[in-house]
């Protein structure tokens, strides 16, 4: 086996299959999407070069300010309820359900399988104001208070977006956390109360330093995933109200398929790469600076 492995000869006739596909179905469409930025136009009407003029369109263009806003804002809240909601979960099922934990875990992930559009639907129904009065504005009359059109202002329309993401993958995240939580050594943490290290007191002395490295794979699923938020968003609101909540994924689609500008649509599509870039960079960075001063 290991002479095998060690004649390049047969390394690629195992690996060089798999790359093929692999560039065929992932590099050529990087590249020629990239090819599209300095163009303008369609394959129906054609392709004319305009340079980099698509690049100062997207820096003057207020659309793609403000999708970079939600994008900023939705991505920043999630990633932060994300991790937080999944390492306090994390924690409840080491330290307080133990081996009882199975089958809330289960429950908990359960959302994360179900297909976006029927959790979309069910969210919609929940918060429905007309035509008729879902069980959210129902639970209000019943105190007194006026139906709320939940899909019709911006503020809440936003916060429904991250309540609904939220219960469909808190269940993901604290299972990874939870992952990295039983790896912890039983004998350091016996250790650690033997010292008076109990509660709060040990899971930031011990736990939290221990547990530095899956929540920075956390981190960075969290922030790469809500920075590219498309299907959520499409099947709950759509955008709205107006361009409310419509992030950089949406008004790239709308741009490239709905007003068939393919050059623009693969300009957004870049600066969005270029943004997820730059968090997971700052994330890696201002993780290693942490551990390098503790």
């Amino acid at each position: 086996m290991d002479k095998a492995l060690g004649d390049k000869r047969t390394i690629l006739i195992l690996l060089g299959p798999a790359l093929l596909v692999y560039s065929l179905i992932m590099l050529v469409p990087i590249v020629w999407s990239l090819g599209y930025t300095v163009m303008d136009g369609n394959p129906i009407i054609g392709f004319q070069f305009t340079g980099f003029d698509n690049f100062a369109t997207f820096f003057s263009d207020p659309a793609a300010w403000e999708a970079i806003g939600f994008t900023l804002k939705y991505a920043l809240v999630l990633t932060v309820l994300q991790v937080a909601v999944g390492y306090g979960l994390a924690l409840l099922y080491v330290f307080w359900l133990r081996k009882a934990s199975s089958l809330i875990r289960t429950i908990v992930f359960f959302p994360v399988v179900l297909p976006t559009v029927a959790v979309a639907l069910l969210f919609q129904r929940l918060f429905e104001a007309a035509p008729t009065t879902g069980p959210v504005n129902a639970l209000l009359n019943s105190f007194g208070i006026a139906s709320v059109d939940w899909f019709g202002t911006p503020d809440a329309s936003f916060w429904i977006v991250i309540l609904m993401d939220l219960w469909r993958s808190m269940g993901f995240y604290a299972v990874l956390l939870y992952a990295g939580l039983v790896d912890i050594p039983d004998e350091l943490l016996e250790s650690a109360r033997l010292d008076g290290a109990h509660g709060w007191k040990l899971v930031r002395s011990i736990v939290l330093p221990l547990s530095l490295p899956v929540l920075l794979s956390s981190l960075i699923f969290s922030i790469n995933g809500t920075l590219k938020v498309f299907d959520t968003v499409v099947a709950l609101t759509n955008g709205g109200p107006g361009n409310a909540t419509t992030p950089l994924t949406l008004y790239m689609f709308q741009t490239s398929f709905t007003y068939g500008d393919y050059g623009y649509g693969s300009t957004i599509a870049l600066m969005l790469t270029i943004l997820c870039l730059l968090f997971t960079v700052f994330i890696f960075r201002s993780t290693r600076r942490d551990l390098t001063k503790g």
